[in-house]
């Protein structure tokens, strides 16, 4: 009995050592991730841009992944992990597609989801790799072969009939509280002071924080954002008198704050889509 408990103890021991041995897989922080500094910050720029206008196009989603080293595991063991936490691609169309390069190991793959299957082939990702990306390798031009790759890709992609992506709002949720600012205050300002004087401080104040806490929800659509407004709300009009007279009369005036609307930046803005991947690609070495 002790020696099936010691047994199964070294058994555990040997897979937590090897388990922390392996490489973890970085966050998805964006299209193109480079964890060796062998890309310019205009390299990553152009590559981003590139891969940013084939997602809106397309609706495919291709993402770049330099490491060091996959070691223990290979590169097939490797970026299928990848793969399978970044989830590139749209959900149930599977149409990610993912270029890992082990710079160290000399090594690189190109892991295609189950909806690319058709048209980026194992064959065609092996061409990719030998006949495009791997020559600019071995002349020391990563971010040529890198580039060109993507190119590759892309096009492959461009070919391939796939469902139209889903169009984006115009508007985002920070553009719309951003240009609608001035007009809240205004608005909360006016409704504040109507209620206060025809229904009383109290009554008024709860009017006025269900008016504009409905408000907020048929504009925002968000529960909580609406509660937020409505608290907001009823906390200035019961208390507004009260500021205004402490200030000795009734103002407001800009602190010099701006708000605008904010495009999506890849850093931070850019999550995979749920697509699911089974093995196919090619490798490659130079």
């Amino acid at each position: 009995m002790i020696a099936a408990r010691v047994s199964l103890l070294a058994l555990l021991v040997c897979w937590a050592f090897a388990a922390a041995a392996d490489v973890a897989v970085p966050p998805l922080s964006g299209r193109v991730v480079d964890q060796t500094g062998t890309l310019s910050a205009g390299d990553i720029s152009s590559l981003t841009q590139t891969l940013r206008d084939m997602e809106a196009r397309k609706g495919s989603q291709v993402a770049v992944l330099i490491v060091p080293t996959t070691a223990p595991e290979t590169i097939e063991q490797y970026s299928i992990r990848v793969a399978e936490a970044w989830k590139i691609g749209r959900k149930k169309i599977d149409d990610g597609a993912l270029l890992v390069v082990a710079k160290d190991d000399r090594h690189l793959r190109i892991e295609v989801g189950y909806g690319l299957e058709g048209a980026l082939t194992d064959v065609t990702s092996k061409r990719i790799i030998d006949e495009i990306i791997v020559p600019k390798f071995r002349s020391g031009d990563f971010a040529g072969g890198i580039a060109a790759g993507v190119e590759r890709i892309v096009a492959v992609i461009n070919g391939e009939p796939l469902p139209a992506p889903q169009p984006q709002q115009s508007w985002s949720l920070p553009d719309k509280v951003g240009d609608a600012f001035p007009f809240i205050i205004f608005g909360v300002i006016a409704l504040s002071g109507f209620l206060r004087m025809a229904l009383g401080r109290l009554v008024g104040s709860v009017a006025a924080g269900g008016i504009v806490g409905l408000l907020a929800w048929f504009i925002l659509g968000s529960l909580a954002l609406s509660l937020i407004a409505a608290a907001i709300a009823f906390v200035f009009t019961l208390f507004g008198g009260s500021f205004a007279s402490s200030s000795g009369r009734t103002g407001w005036a800009g602190g010099g704050g701006s708000f605008s609307g904010s495009s999506s930046s890849d850093s931070g803005g850019f999550s995979g889509g749920g697509g699911s991947f089974g093995g196919g690609g090619a490798s490659g070495s130079w």
